[in-house]
């Protein structure tokens, strides 16, 4: 239930906002900056063939590694939180920084599964101490009559971050130089470490007679009491849906971008209809369309657009906005997976944002509004749980089901088993792809332990190819034709629509009998 009064004119709500408002939304941009950077290219680098600098994981291995970290990124802010507040915000984002310098300076140069399952782990504990934070600053700055706007302006210096990052890779990776990635959020976070070292002022920290444990303890006894209430805990549970499909366009949309459209046919089709357009989903190097460009639309239309949606809805009701804004975001995610056309990408890719500035900010400003006096912190930490089981879920549709429905990998093993085509690495060694990667297999077709296999996916897909007389465009067109694995957006579309319904049976259950019950 919005409990904004008054429409207030845009330049007055500009100003309203006080300084250590615009210092977190700063840390934020440089933060996102850094992390959409890195993360925009690592579904791709996980499991980009070895022959192209990549790792060469499975999809399994690629979607586990995503959905574990991310998902515990985001539900350490419960104990986090707490933490900030203990210590203060100051400190938090000092430790914070420095982890996070470490472990982007240290994951571009691990190549084993576990050791980057590890690093990876590092750095996402360095950025569970900042996320609860920006966000808890941005709660104590603003109020009932601007809230809607500060943190559409905050989901707005979000995005700009996560545009700028991904342009600069995008623009300077070629096509494997996938390091760069991380050479550049190393930087990014330490010039964030200098301004909040230089020009972020210590805030007050409350003296607390309890240990650091029994503060940890206090706050998941206190979230607990939080959700009991049933209006915070049922819309959490609802939003898993919106998480899970927001992060198919980093898990799994590059991915099948990859896998499956002609990225090279898609500039040309762009080029010829907008320039500009073009300029900004490719290197300048090369006429050929970046998937993390392709996926970076969303942001860059969040920028132009945010401020305009966020003033327009200011004074609609927070779920009457998610609902709306679902049912756009069911649109928008069925498009992008439909077609191998990329124009069509992109049209979904903008429709999907369109959804998501309506429907995402007034989520967040939803729980500010009901959020107790003096536990901001403590009420947004719980912002993060279906962001938490959001990103688990999508690990596991990125991850198990991509692999299985729609990796072009995987539906050239399908395809040579099919055909009763017997495959072998560089020594004539017999292969089988398996959730863990390629194996020496018998003629029974039982895994050999102990010898090592000499292939790469890229060798195993041409070697495909070659055994049905086609090149490897050819066989890309003949795996869509026969195996459709872009009915993988069912999934996603389901996951959208179920969202939308539980959001309206949430509206008629519990906003509008509360309404009805003050008035």
């Amino acid at each position: 239930m919005s409990t904004e009064n008054k429409k207030i004119g845009f330049i007055p709500l500009m100003k309203s906002f006080p300084n250590r408002f615009w210092m977190a939304s700063v840390f934020e941009l440089l933060e996102r900056f850094a992390w959409y950077g890195m993360f925009a290219i690592l579904a791709m680098y996980l499991v980009a063939s070895k022959d192209k600098n990549g790792l060469g994981f499975t999809d399994d291995q690629g979607g586990k590694i995503i959905g574990d970290i991310t998902a515990l990124l985001y539900f350490l802010p419960i104990i986090t939180g707490a933490i900030a507040d203990r210590i203060g915000y100051k400190l938090s984002l000092i430790i914070s920084f420095v982890m996070l310098a470490i472990g982007y300076a240290t994951l571009g140069y691990v190549h084993s599964y576990w050791t980057f399952y590890f690093v990876f782990l590092f750095l996402g504990l360095g950025a569970a101490m900042f996320k609860p934070v920006a966000s808890a600053i941005v709660t104590r700055t603003t109020d009932e009559n601007n809230s809607s706007m500060g943190f559409g302006v905050f989901y707005m210096m979000v995005n700009v971050g996560g545009w700028i990052g991904p342009l600069i890779v995008g623009k300077l990776r070629g096509e494997s130089n996938w390091v760069i990635a991380f050479h550049m959020a190393t930087a990014v976070i330490l010039v964030n470490l200098l301004f909040n070292i230089f020009f972020f002022k210590q805030d007050k920290v409350e003296k607390s007679d309890k240990d650091l444990w029994e503060t940890i303890k206090h706050s998941f006894i206190n979230i607990w009491e939080a959700l009991k209430d049933s209006r915070l805990t049922v819309l959490l549970i609802i939003m898993i849906g919106f998480w899970t499909l927001f992060n198919q366009l980093f898990y799994t949309l590059p991915k099948f971008i990859q896998d499956w459209v002609d990225l090279k046919q898609l500039f040309a089709s762009v080029d010829g209809f907008s320039p500009i357009l073009a300029s900004l989903i490719s290197d300048g190097k090369e006429a050929i369309a970046k998937p993390e460009l392709l996926v970076n639309l969303d942001a860059f239309a969040i920028i132009i657009l945010q401020m305009l949606i966020s003033y327009i809805i200011i004074k609609w009701k927070p779920v009457n906005a998610m609902i709306i804004g679902f049912i756009i975001v069911s649109m928008g995610i069925g498009l992008t997976f439909y077609f191998r056309d990329g124009l069509f990408i992109i049209l979904g890719i903008i429709i999907f944002a369109i959804g998501e500035m309506t429907a995402n900010p007034k989520f967040s400003a939803y729980i500010a509004e009901i959020s107790p006096k003096g536990k901001e912190a403590l009420y947004m930490g719980t912002y993060f749980l279906p962001v938490f089981v959001g990103n688990k879920i999508a690990g596991w549709l990125s991850g198990s089901i991509y692999g299985k429905m729609s990796a072009k990998i995987s539906l050239a093993q399908d395809e040579a088993l099919s055909k009763g085509f017997e495959m072998v690495d560089k020594n004539g060694q017999l292969i089988h792809y398996t959730k863990t990667g390629f194996k020496a297999v018998d003629k029974a077709g039982t895994v050999l332990k102990d010898i090592k296999v000499d292939i790469t996916k890229n060798d195993y897909i041409a070697q495909v190819a070659d055994k049905l007389h086609m090149n490897t465009d050819q066989l890309t067109t003949h795996l869509w034709d026969t195996y459709h694995p872009n009915e993988i957006l069912y999934i996603f579309v389901g996951i959208g629509l179920f969202t939308f319904f539980a959001l309206l049976f949430y509206d008629k259950v519990f906003v509008k009998r509360l309404d009805k019950k003050n008035s």
